[in-house]
Formats: structure tokens, C-alpha cells, sequence
């Protein structure tokens, strides 16, 4: 997959079919417009194109940096996953934000792009004060040569499935709701890190520690029964989100993992992790002393051990897979 990032000036030069939007979480409705879009390359020939922007639009007019459910790295993985060919990162700055739905289409979708299929939602907004819509791009597509494709949204519960519907199942720890309408678990993803160096030597619990950028959205506080990307190997785990109130000072949010079945044969400091969130155990609190925290993992432990009797790991990915 190509990556076109942090510059307007780009001319892709084969016939596409493209789509636009966020993509936060690439839940259950973006699929559907993704799979919709390798119709057309199957069928057509096409090359595959997502348009979106390098940053929410919504942090630059505000000038806060907005929290999102998929980090811009983790975004490019699940694109590469798809198996698509182009991501187009586009800078959004004052200038775009003013740019008329009309020139956008024209000049951008068309242009650019050489989109010759456009797919969208029912609700997509684009262009000046979101004045762009399914209609428009329907009524300009005899005017500038290309299919307007208009996809109905997927809905759970008699609601339409959106970032913010997942962000609310999120807040409250409802993992297996979130992870129904996302279609795939929830996933905090980084590099491993050096923790505080409690876990083994004073729990006898070692732990992978990742701290997650500040504009990842996390779940609610608490102990999770996760599941844990390696190298391509799945292996079970109890991870704990929040700031370990039980230890002494002022701890970054951050996200340990103690994982079932390894046992000290692989070094992961600064391998890459994908922690998947399963199931809310229970909220994060502070405990009396360590020994107390101890029993409490003990607790968390049997429990994780007991889920994934009842459910299995995915199997290991190849090398190639990876």
C-alpha cells in the first residue's frame, strides 16, 4: 500500500475507485464501504484509494488535539490489512477547510485521484461547513465523468454504528458491545517498554508495559481479560489500564500486561505489542498494600485463565501474514 502524507501536490495516475472519511476505529460500516471498494477493483480493475486527513478537522479548527479510537499509525495498519493501495493522508489546514464540496470533487476526487467511482455513506459530510453530502456527489457525477456508489449504514440495536457509539460502549467498559459494532477487538498497540520494575521482582508477576499516545481514546479505567499479539504469536492476558493507583508517586496512564503462558523465553522490551481487549474484569483501585494488590492478580489471573477455556485464541499469523 502507498502512503501519500504530508503534501497536497500528488497525481495518482491509475483509474480509481476511492472513498472519503476518518475511518476512527474502522468499525463494521467502514468495512462495508472497503469491501465495496475491492468489488470494484475485482470487477473493474481499479485501484483501491482512501481519502482522509492527517489530522481531525475538528482539532484544527479548535486547536486541541482530538482523542481518536485509532491512532493515525494503527489506521495505516488496518488499511494495509484490507489490502489496499493507496492512503492519502491529506494536511488539513484553514485553507481545505474553506475549500467549496464542488472544487473538493473536482479537483481533489477527480483530479488527484482519478477517482472514476466514488463510494460513500448516506451520512458523509465534506467540503465547506460539511455542506457536501450523498446528494451532491450523486448530482456532480455525470458533470465531472465518474459512479457515485452510496452505501447504507450498518446499524446495531436500531442505531446507526458510529465512532461515537463506540466511544460511549468504550467509556463504560462494555468491550464485547464495542467489539461487536468495531467487528474486530479493540486494540492498543505499541512498543514495549520499561515499566516501574515492580511486577516481577515484588508481584512475581512480570508484566509488558506500553504507554499509548495521548490521542488514543482508552476504555474506562479497570482489569481487562485481553488477548496479545507478538511477533504474529497470540498468547492470553490480564491488562490493567490507568495510572496503578496502588503504587507510590504519579504514574502516567498507561497499559501492563501480564500474559498467560509466557514464561521469560521471549525479551520484549521494544518489540511491537498488540494488546486486544476482551472483557471489562473489573474497575482499577487502590489497594491497602502490595501483598493485597498480589492476591488481587492472583484472582485476575484464574479468571483470565478460565475465559480462555471457555473461548480460544485465534491462531498464530505466518511471517507472511504479519
Amino acid at each position: 500500500m502507498q502512503v501519500i502524507t504530508q503534501t497536497k501536490e500528488f497525481q495518482i495516475k491509475e483509474p480509481t475507485v476511492v472513498t472519503i472519511g476518518k475511518f476512527d476505529g474502522r468499525h463494521k460500516g467502514h468495512q462495508k464501504l472497503l469491501r465495496e471498494m475491492l468489488r470494484f477493483r475485482q470487477q473493474d480493475g481499479f485501484k483501491t484509494a482512501v481519502f482522509t486527513f492527517s489530522m481531525t478537522p475538528a482539532g484544527v479548527v479548535s486547536g486541541q488535539k482530538q482523542q481518536v479510537i485509532t491512532t493515525i499509525e494503527e489506521r495505516r495498519r488496518n488499511m494495509e490489512k484490507m489490502g489496499l493501495d493507496y492512503l492519502v493522508e491529506y494536511p488539513f489546514d484553514l485553507q481545505v477547510a474553506h475549500m467549496m464540496p464542488e472544487e473538493f470533487v473536482e479537483k481533489i476526487l477527480r483530479g488527484q485521484m482519478n477517482a472514476r467511482v466514488i463510494v460513500a455513506g448516506t451520512d458523509c459530510a465534506f467540503g465547506y461547513q460539511r455542506r457536501g453530502n450523498a446528494k451532491l456527489l450523486q448530482s456532480l457525477a455525470p458533470v465531472y465523468d465518474y459512479q457515485a456508489v452510496i452505501i447504507e449504514k450498518e446499524q446495531e440495536d436500531h442505531r446507526d454504528i458510529s465512532s461515537t457509539y463506540i466511544r460511549e460502549e468504550l467509556a463504560a467498559g462494555n468491550m464485547e458491545k464495542a467489539n461487536k459494532l468495531l467487528g474486530e477487538p479493540y486494540a492498543i498497540g505499541g512498543q514495549v517498554v520499561h515499566g516501574n520494575r515492580i511486577g516481577a521482582p515484588l508481584l512475581g508477576f512480570p508484566t509488558a508495559n506500553l504507554l499509548p499516545p495521548p490521542e488514543k481514546y482508552l476504555p474506562r479505567f479497570g482489569v481487562y481479560v485481553s488477548q496479545v499479539k507478538i511477533e504474529g504469536k497470540y498468547f492470553g492476558g490480564i491488562t490493567n489500564i490507568g495510572r496503578k493507583p496502588t503504587i507510590t508517586g504519579e504514574n502516567p496512564v498507561g497499559v501492563e500486561t501480564f500474559i498467560l503462558g509466557l514464561k521469560g523465553e521471549m525479551d520484549l522490551y521494544e518489540k511491537h505489542m498488540e494488546v486486544q481487549l476482551l472483557h471489562f474484569q473489573r474497575p482499577e483501585q487502590k489497594f491497602s498494600g502490595l501483598e493485597k494488590l498480589k492476591e488481587q492478580i492472583e484472582r485476575d489471573k484464574k479468571a483470565a485463565v478460565a475465559y480462555f477455556d471457555r473461548y480460544c485464541l485465534p491462531q498464530d499469523e505466518s511471517p507472511e501474514t504479519e
